[in-house]
């Protein structure tokens, strides 16, 4: 792969006089090293199809383009969108402008007159990552594997497993597996947040989930929804069960009902929610 160019000597740097905005959670990422391994945890080949969120000023763009891969990057910034396309000019990226939770990303693939498969590598804006992530990991046709940068607490929470697990981690994981690449400084961004970063890549999993997510998501909150409880209760108070009925619910799984959310597996989530289905049926 090419090295970047670096920033302060490149003769176009696409957006490089637009004021970062605070609406849109802007945070440039400027470390050439950073995009370097970013763009390689991609492991992104010429014959895919890359899905870009927020390419800001473009850096990350013209890195996913030298890798020969389409690249249709989605900017809801309607500055950046205009001028990105003329800066960058690749013949192999197309700059759409608008929300990205406005459609599907298949849609976003069709305007930009390509189609699945697809991945995704994106410097996240930080106030809708959740929001951004379970979009794509709930998408009709999800990416094969996400690469992105989110806030260091966050990669943390994704990759969390039992005892420490948490709702982010279970939806996560539910979909796909999450690891972190690299620990990023606040300094490799401008302007810097205020916490430090990370890449976290996840491989999605192939095979269709063996129980509907709503169903699993209904008992996985009603598990998290009262922090420190033990689960007899926070079942019971979530998915508004008895007490017993709760302690049977969580008896049929095989769970005890004295522990609490964060210390159970994703099997024993998938059980739980099993269970409950049954329990509902006449």
């Amino acid at each position: 792969m090419p090295r970047f160019t670096s920033p302060e000597h490149s003769p176009k740097r696409p957006g490089g006089q637009h004021t970062p905005r605070k609406r849109f959670g802007q945070h440039f990422l400027r470390d050439r090293n950073i995009l370097d391994k970013l763009v390689r945890a991609a492991e992104i080949q010429p014959s895919d199809t890359v899905l870009e969120i927020g390419p800001g000023r473009g850096d990350l763009t013209r890195a996913l383009s030298e890798t020969g891969a389409q690249v249709v990057a989605v900017e809801v910034d309607r500055d950046l969108a205009a001028r990105l396309p003329e800066e960058l000019s690749a013949p192999n990226v197309k700059i759409l402008q608008g929300d990205i939770l406005s459609q599907s990303p298949e849609a976003w693939l069709a305007e930009a007159q390509c189609r699945p498969p697809y991945l995704v590598a994106a410097n996240l804006p930080y106030y809708i990552t959740s929001a951004i992530l379970r979009y794509l990991l709930e998408a009709p046709t999800p990416p094969t594997r996400l690469v992105v940068m989110v806030q260091r607490e966050v990669a943390q929470q994704m990759t969390a497993q039992p005892p420490h697990s948490n709702l982010l981690a279970v939806s996560v994981q539910f979909y796909g597996a999450p690891r972190v690449v690299e620990v990023v400084p606040a300094g490799a961004f401008y302007p810097p947040p205020k916490v430090d970063s990370a890449i976290v890549h996840i491989q999605t999993h192939s095979a269709q989930p063996a129980i509907a997510p709503q169903l699993f998501f209904q008992v996985a909150r009603a598990g998290f929804g009262t922090k420190r409880k033990q689960l007899r209760n926070a079942l019971a108070n979530g998915l508004h069960l008895s007490r017993e009925e709760a302690e049977r619910l969580l008896a049929r799984a095989q769970v005890d009902p004295a522990r609490r959310a964060e210390t159970l597996n994703l099997a024993e989530w998938a059980q739980l929610a099993r269970g409950f289905e049954q329990s509902r049926l006449p």
